[in-house]
């Protein structure tokens, strides 16, 4: 059984604090379909509360968190563009090391993002 997992952590550079509140979908790409994985929402501490994809769960492929960013900043009082410069925010990444922790954080403003792959 593989002892690996996913994580993420969110800041808002443009507030210089955690994301709070923001919704993340994991999927898996299983041959032509996109399934979803798993659902969570920020905690306080821009992090959630348990493994986005837990050890039970890791296994190698090709994966993507997608991020609400619009959803977030509405919730912040960020004024509205119609549409939003970035709404969601899809990393895709992938898995090769079932042992691995991977670490997929994301750095958010209104206007740009960066990701890497953390400890």
């Amino acid at each position: 059984m593989a002892s690996g997992y996913l994580t993420t952590h969110v800041l808002d550079t443009s507030t210089g604090k955690p994301a709070a509140g923001l919704s993340i979908t994991l999927y898996r790409f299983e041959a032509t379909a996109k399934v979803k994985v798993s659902h969570m929402v920020t905690n306080a501490d821009g992090r959630t509360d348990s493994h986005i994809l837990p050890a039970e769960g890791f296994r190698e492929g090709q994966y993507e968190l997608e991020f609400e960013a619009g959803d977030y900043f509405d919730s912040i009082g960020v004024p509205a563009e119609h549409p939003r410069f970035l709404n969601r925010i899809p990393i895709r990444f992938g898995i090769s090391d079932v042992d691995a922790h991977y670490h997929v954080p994301l750095l958010l403003s209104p206007f740009g993002y960066s990701t890497y792959r953390g400890s």
